[in-house]
C-alpha cells in the first residue's frame, strides 16, 4: 500500500481560528486521519517540522522577519502550497497598521516596544511565495476545507464557488437586510463560504470572506452612501478583516480612508 500523503499545518500571526476549523471537523477528522499523514499540527501532534510536505496549510500573515524567511523554507518542503484565512490570503486584521505609524502604534500598546521585532507591514503569504490554493474566511469553513483536501486527493480541481454571499442568502430563503431593511450589508461584493451566517442573524454582511470576483465595490458604496452611510463609515466597513485586500482597499481609499 503507498504511504499516505504528509500533510503540514503551519501558523503565523494569527489567532489559531482557521487552524481549529480542521479540527472542528469532528465526525470527519478522523477519515482526514485516514487519508493523511498529519506530519506536522501544532494545535493536534506533537512531532516535530521535518521533511517534505505533499501538502501544507498555512494560516496567518508575514508580520516578521522570521516569519518571511520561514514561508520560503515551507515552499520548499511542499508539493501543494494552500493559504487559509483572511490573515494569510490578504493580511488580516494585522495589515490594519500597513501605511500607518507602526512604531506609534507598537508604543501605545506595549510597555517595552523595543523587545518587539515586527515588520512595517502585515502581507499576504502570495505576497512572498507561489500559492496553489487559497481558502478565504475569518474563519474559513470546515466544508470547504474538506471539499479541499478531497480534491487534492482525487487529483482534481477544489469546488469552492466565487459567487457572493447574496447567492447564499438567497439559498437560505433569507429576505435581504439591505433591500428589505436598509442595513448596510457587504454581501454583494464578498466571497461566498459562510452561509450568509450575519445575514441570518438581521445583521449586514462584515466582508470576513474577502471580496469576490469581479467585485463592483464603487456600486455598492454608491447604493451604502444612498442608506445614509458618510464616506468614513463605508470606509470603514471596508476595513476590516481583509482590509489589505486589494480590491477593498482601493475603495477603502477612494471614499477617503486615511
Amino acid at each position: 500500500m503507498p504511504p499516505r500523503p504528509r500533510l503540514g499545518v503551519f501558523k503565523f500571526s494569527s489567532c489559531d481560528g482557521c487552524q481549529l476549523s480542521l479540527l472542528d471537523c469532528e465526525r470527519e477528522l478522523l477519515d482526514v486521519a485516514g487519508a493523511l499523514e498529519i506530519a506536522y499540527f501544532a494545535e493536534a501532534v506533537s512531532a516535530e517540522d521535518t521533511g517534505h510536505y505533499d501538502v501544507a496549510l498555512v494560516e496567518g500573515s508575514v508580520t516578521t522577519e522570521a516569519e518571511a524567511l520561514h514561508i520560503h523554507d515551507i515552499r520548499a518542503r511542499s508539493t501543494t502550497l494552500v493559504t487559509i484565512g483572511a490573515c494569510a490570503t490578504s493580511g488580516g486584521i494585522q495589515a490594519l497598521k500597513n501605511g500607518g505609524n507602526a512604531a506609534g502604534f507598537l508604543k501605545m500598546v506595549y510597555p517595552t516596544p523595543a523587545w518587539l521585532h515586527t515588520l512595517e507591514s502585515a502581507t499576504a503569504i502570495s505576497d512572498h511565495v507561489k500559492v496553489d490554493h487559497e481558502l478565504r474566511g475569518c474563519p474559513i469553513s470546515k466544508h470547504q476545507l474538506l471539499e479541499l483536501i478531497a480534491a487534492l486527493l482525487a487529483g482534481r480541481r477544489p469546488q469552492t464557488e466565487p459567487h457572493a454571499t447574496c447567492l447564499e442568502c438567497k439559498l437560505a430563503g433569507q429576505v435581504c437586510v439591505m433591500v428589505a431593511e436598509g442595513k448596510p450589508c457587504l454581501g454583494p461584493v464578498t466571497h461566498a463560504g459562510c452561509g450568509a451566517l450575519c445575514p441570518g442573524y438581521a445583521r449586514g454582511c462584515y466582508g470576513c470572506f474577502g471580496p469576490k470576483e469581479t467585485a463592483n465595490t464603487a456600486s455598492l458604496s454608491a447604493q451604502l452612501g444612498a442608506l445614509g452611510e458618510s464616506p468614513a463609515r463605508i470606509a470603514r466597513a471596508f476595513s476590516t478583516f481583509n482590509t489589505n485586500a486589494p480590491e477593498f482597499r482601493a475603495e477603502a481609499e477612494a471614499q477617503g480612508d486615511d
